[in-house]
């Protein structure tokens, strides 16, 4: 469902870019709005939610798609917790489909799919492991480690029910756009993955806004 944003960036209270292979992890507060751009084309930023005040909730795959009856995320995506309660409300999106089935790279993964000797290469959940390490105010430990959100990401689900890690459908300048409906810590590891065509094997940088309510 592709709808757009009113939200000028100029108004925005916090706005940065995150490089490929960087990652970010940040506060957004109840009723701030959060954008994610996706500045060259069909990168992936690979996001984690976490309550603020209690970490051990945080977000779930399995209870947004039941609340949803949907496989793919997009405006009107209710994302819920573990406890079942919802944490963001997608608002806005120009990209019409992000992936929450095909979890993030992880050096054992990268020489599962591609080769044995791509297991030293960079994945996403060495970005979020040095995020939690670098910033231990937040309370994270490796077990906080779960379902993910791949924004941007195209993962269909073929009629025999796999997955097929296709070419992307988003392009620079799509976002997409979500309401905080409770104090969320925000974990976003922007994918690193060299080995991925759908990316163009070239990794790029996204940018992040927030907004406070209006």
């Amino acid at each position: 469902m592709i709808i757009e944003s009113q939200r000028q960036p100029q108004t925005a209270v916090t706005r940065l870019k995150i490089d490929s292979g960087d990652y970010y992890l940040g506060l957004v507060k109840e009723g701030q709005t959060m954008r994610l751009v996706d500045l060259e084309g069909n990168q992936a930023a690979d996001t984690l939610f976490y309550n603020a005040k209690d970490p051990s909730e945080r977000y779930s795959l399995s209870d947004t798609l039941i609340a949803q009856q949907a496989l793919y995320l997009t405006a009107g995506s209710r994302l819920m917790s573990n406890l079942q309660h919802e944490m963001l409300v997608i608002v806005a999106d120009t990209c019409g489909r992000h992936d929450t089935l095909g979890g993030a790279c992880a050096t054992e993964s990268n020489s599962v799919r591609y080769d044995l000797e791509k297991r030293c290469m960079h994945a996403c959940r060495d970005s979020w492991m040095l995020a939690i390490n670098e910033h231990p105010q937040w309370g994270l430990t490796k077990r906080d480690i779960g379902h993910n959100i791949n924004f941007f990401m195209n993962v269909p689900v073929t009629p025999d029910g796999n997955l097929s890690f296709a070419d992307g459908i988003s392009a620079p300048g799509k976002y997409v756009e979500m309401t905080a409906k409770m104090d969320v810590l925000v974990l976003i590891s922007n994918c690193p993955q060299l080995n991925n065509p759908c990316n163009g094997y070239n990794p790029t940088p996204i940018e992040l806004l927030v907004w406070d309510a209006s």
